[in-house]
């Protein structure tokens, strides 16, 4: 049975030792349900709260619903189940729900940005570097990342449906250290509150089990969202997975981030496996299959057991044919594998640039591209 007393994992000492966190807001939280619309002094106490974490040196990202409900109040929509209807919300909705944002942090100093991703940007591979190459420009020029789905253009068969579950694959895209899911309800109970009398909240839960399962199946939020403890406890499953703590947390109330800080604010935190560097790593290793491999020289096989990147400069041979974003073999002079990593480049981009010296790669392929053929950060020694 999971643990419901663990006072160690609390979501105070979690946010102070996070470098980036992924926050999830529902749509439940920024829009009124009465039909006032936007909850415009909660978002601004949210503001705050991110302005706080930044000057911790902390780095944030939100995955933001609300645009779908924003939109219907300014077209008049009724609420439908047509996707045609959600996607025409969602692009009246998408303007209103950014301006929000940046008005929420820009007192701040924090420039806003907007991402809109589908399930397909996530599950392909040259996608998901796409935008993560992307948010980490934006993270490095001290933005804030605001994402939600695109549901104007996402067919049924490729949206995530909830951003609970688009929060974990942003999170681990990121290499977030913590994720938290503000919504309605505080947390896991063992049963629905609102049914159950001897529902217990948990606050604490080690491992997601078909027990922990049950519990969420017993637990919905109300309002004007489309998730429920389901969506989260399938967010956090693939949080745990690749090293990322999750915190389910109600959002109701000012300064719903300095609550969880404070340690004011009930809450549920659900382990992290490892770390995110670490499970990474361990996906590039294990996981990935080698699409080709490159032979650098011995200078290279030193420079990569001494943590460095790999760069074209060090690479005398390339083989097989491939996409950028796919998992290379890096081999010896004496062809014994040493490495593998995720390509920054083509197969005939590599053919291209064998033996060149970052500074030349433009002169040589016509336009700029990375320094580096596997960055060290996408590389794991073998």
């Amino acid at each position: 049975m999971p643990d419901l007393a663990n006072t160690e994992a609390r979501p105070a000492a979690l946010m102070k030792a996070a470098r980036r966190i992924t926050v999830k807001v529902g749509s439940s939280l920024l829009v009124d349900p009465s039909g006032d619309g936007l909850r415009r002094d909660w978002l601004r106490s949210l503001g705050e709260d991110i302005g706080r974490l930044r000057e911790e040196g902390k780095q944030s990202v939100i995955v933001s619903s609300g645009a779908v409900a924003l939109g219907r109040r300014q077209l008049s929509l009724k609420k439908s189940a047509r996707l045609s209807s959600k996607q025409a919300a969602a692009a009246a909705g998408q303007p209103l729900l950014m301006r929000a944002w940046e008005e929420a942090v820009s007192p701040f100093g924090i420039p806003t940005a907007q991402l809109l991703l589908t399930l397909d940007d996530t599950e392909s591979r040259r996608r998901w570097l796409n935008a993560r190459a992307t948010m980490e420009v934006l993270l490095g020029q001290g933005a804030l990342p605001v994402i939600n789905e695109n549901d104007t253009v996402a067919t049924e068969e490729l949206r995530y449906g909830d951003n609970d579950r688009l929060s974990a694959r942003v999170a681990q895209m990121i290499q977030s250290d913590l994720l938290i899911l503000l919504s309605d309800v505080d947390g896991v109970y063992t049963g629905d509150p609102s049914r159950d009398r001897n529902a217990r909240h948990v606050p604490h839960i080690a491992a997601i089990n078909d027990e922990v399962e049950r519990w969420a199946g017993g637990t919905s939020g109300a309002g004007v969202g489309s998730g429920g403890m389901r969506t989260k406890i399938a967010a956090a499953r693939v949080a745990q997975s690749f090293g990322c703590a999750t915190v389910i947390a109600s959002g109701h109330g000012d300064h719903p981030l300095a609550r969880l800080e404070s340690g004011e604010a009930n809450a549920t935190v659900i382990d992290a496996s490892g770390s995110p560097a670490r499970a990474y790593k361990q996906w590039i290793a294990g996981t990935l299959v080698p699409a080709g491999s490159v032979t650098v020289d011995a200078g290279a096989v030193t420079a990569l057991t001494g943590g460095k990147s790999l760069l074209p400069a060090g690479v005398r041979a390339v083989d097989g044919s491939f996409e950028r974003g796919v998992c290379l073999r890096v081999l010896g002079p004496d062809g014994r594998e040493i490495a593998r990593g995720i390509s920054g480049y083509t197969s005939s981009e590599t053919q291209a640039i064998l033996g060149c010296p970052s500074s030349d790669i433009e002169a040589r392929l016509g336009y700029s591209g990375q320094d580096e053929l596997i960055h060290r950060n996408d590389l794991v020694l073998m």
